[in-house]
């Protein structure tokens, strides 16, 4: 069965996310929704493409995601097929990093337009019935009529290669990074403000204040505290830089 899940910086207080939903509900009614993300980093495409790439979904899942600063202006909306399931957004590099690493992937420029399309909502009345036609199978339809055309590649296009930053924050204080854990290992320490943080493998195993990076569990480098906020113990904020030391080197 198709799904429906939303990965956007619209946040959960104002009314775009339910706008959103209002407009999937009635587009592809009995398609399950899910909140998935709504605090991906504001008007931040690059961290948002490696906060995308970091989550799994089952086959037949469409990823409707938005981070969107360009909104109204002259980049393109595309629909993109990477391994089995379909993302919808704009072609602004946040989709690029998924598209990048998947094993197979197809980009489409979004032709169909809307009759009505606010210069400043595309989420709502470009992107949302687009994902509802796809959740409700249609994509060979709307590819045989133009409403999707083949691409030889997105327009905006981030390097795939690891981001060292901190890209998300939780409210725990647990700074996600766009570094992979499995490239690295307990012996590696993690540089950031001055500190080569230690690994361990789970939050109990620190002692309690201890700042230390781990492998969350979507599969990045996060840095954590037992029972604190890490983001508040070392002043982080999403963007800071973040490196591993060499085995046997003394941090800058």
């Amino acid at each position: 069965m198709a799904l429906i899940a939303l990965m956007t910086d619209y946040g959960w207080t104002d009314p775009y996310a339910g706008q959103l939903k209002g407009v999937l509900h009635q587009e592809a009614p009995g398609i399950p929704v899910v909140d998935l993300f709504h605090a991906l980093p504001d008007f931040n495409a690059h961290a948002g493409a490696h906060l995308i790439d970091a989550f799994t979904f089952p086959v037949a899942t469409v990823v409707l995601a938005v981070v969107d600063p360009g909104v109204g202006g002259p980049r393109q909306s595309v629909a993109l097929l990477a391994d089995g399931v379909w993302y919808v957004g704009p072609d602004n590099g946040l989709l690029s990093v998924r598209a990048q690493r998947a094993q197979q992937s197809q980009a489409y420029r979004i032709a169909w337009r809307p009759e009505r399309l606010s210069d400043s909502f595309h989420g709502r009345d470009l992107y949302a019935p687009i994902a509802a036609r796809l959740a409700r199978d249609e994509a060979s339809r709307m590819i045989a009529t133009g409403d999707l055309q083949a691409m030889e590649a997105l327009q905006v296009e981030f390097d795939s290669a690891d981001l060292p930053r901190v890209i998300y924050i939780d409210h725990y204080g647990n700074a996600w990074t766009g570094l992979r854990a499995a490239l690295w290992g307990p012996q590696d320490r993690l540089q950031l403000k001055g500190r080569a943080l230690p690994w361990q493998r789970t939050f109990s195993e620190g002692g309690k204040g201890e700042v230390f990076w781990h492998s969350n569990a979507n599969g990045l480098v996060e840095i954590a505290t037992n029972r604190g906020s890490a983001a508040a113990a070392l002043g982080l904020q999403v963007g800071d830089r973040v490196a591993f030391v060499p085995s046997g080197t003394a941090p800058n």
